[in-house]
């Protein structure tokens, strides 16, 4: 998967991670460290956790050295993000994605709904989801 986003958007040196984002009450099915209880999980990819021993290979586009840049989604900050990721969830049994910025090589990251059109346009990406706009 990694070789995928890579090719088709971010044109980025293979050994940097991408971030795996995770339903909050996931979290210790995949991940471990003292610092991820359940009322400070990192709402940004802004921590790293270390990720289960048998959980690395089911979820290797996200795992950098036995780890990853840890973000959890709680339905209630983000509902539509988290229902992505649960119907993800109960047709592989991974409640976990790849996330990463969307930008290509060299552009800000995306702001807009243009910006998103755009990014889209001149990329190898075969769907875009967005909101209403």
């Amino acid at each position: 998967m990694k070789e995928i986003v890579n090719t088709k958007i971010k044109f980025i040196e293979p050994f940097r991670p991408f971030a795996p984002v995770i339903l909050a009450e996931q979290v210790n099915h995949y991940f471990s460290g003292s610092n991820l209880q359940n009322q400070y999980l990192p709402r940004y990819m802004q921590m790293v956790a270390p990720i289960l021993e048998d959980k690395q290979e089911q979820i290797q586009a996200v795992c950098h050295n036995g780890t990853g840049r840890l973000q959890a989604i709680r339905q209630e900050s983000n509902p539509f993000y988290y229902q992505v990721i649960e119907k993800f969830g109960e047709a592989t049994e991974i409640t976990v994605l790849l996330n990463t910025s969307y930008n290509l090589r060299g552009e800000p990251i995306v702001n807009t709904p243009e910006d998103a059109l755009r990014t889209f346009a001149y990329s190898d990406i075969v769907l875009l989801v967005m909101g209403n706009f």
